[in-house]
């Protein structure tokens, strides 16, 4: 049986103009997951990323920056929460627009209502794609990881896309899977075991590699 290990990307830039770039913070916290797998021989057969720069740098940071190919996969690729955030504000133009630059527990509040209304297909019909095409693209890309996961392998990719994936392990509902999005930390992996016809959750969201009284400041979600 196959092994999956599933791991958000670090710290991205929240405040800076791209936010597709690891922090300080996110680079350190892929090294420090990387030093956990490396101390217990946690070796990966195949690497899947997403096309996004967090990912690979997350990825580069784990894997100490061996040379090592990376299947590239956009299904694993985050939603655009930038255009779900503007369809929200557009949808409550009185609402002071505080955008990524502001406060984020205000920005992620409106988020999560972004996602319920996208879910059910209440938010704009000028989005980059529904809801249905997200989770028609994590499950495809979740179909192709199990067909070439042989032994053990590492997915790095962001907080929807894995809930997504999740999702579909459980048989989730959409609510379901926006909670799961908005509480996964960065840097936190899930662990899968892949059998010859499905996928089984073995754990959620770990971060052992911060779980120590001095790097509990690295604890984060953006």
């Amino acid at each position: 049986m196959a092994e999956i290990y599933l791991v958000r990307h670090g710290q991205a830039s929240f405040t800076s103009d791209n936010y597709d770039q690891l922090s300080d913070m996110g680079r350190e916290q892929s090294i420090r997951l990387g030093q956990y797998f490396a101390e217990r021989n946690i070796e990966f057969d195949h690497i899947f990323t997403g096309t996004q720069h967090r990912h690979k740098q997350t990825a580069d940071g784990i894997l100490a920056a061996k040379t090592i190919h990376y299947d590239i996969l956009p299904g694993l690729d985050e939603y655009d929460f930038s255009a779900l955030y503007r369809a929200y504000m557009a949808r409550y133009p009185d609402e002071d627009d505080i955008s990524r630059h502001g406060d984020r527990r205000i920005f992620y509040q409106r988020l999560k209502i972004a996602l319920m209304l996208w879910s059910g297909d209440k938010l704009s019909d000028d989005l980059p794609e529904s809801w249905s095409d997200f989770s028609r693209r994590v499950a495809n890309a979740l179909r192709h990881i199990q067909e070439f996961s042989k032994s053990r392998c590492l997915v790095v990719s962001s907080g929807g896309p894995i809930s997504m994936a999740i999702g579909h392990i459980l048989d989730l509902a959409a609510y379901e899977v926006i909670d799961l999005n908005l509480q996964i930390k960065n840097s936190g992996f899930s662990h899968l075991h892949s059998g010859s016809s499905r996928l089984h959750l073995s754990s959620f969201n770990n971060i052992p590699h911060l779980d120590q009284p001095e790097l509990l400041h690295m604890i984060t979600y953006s």
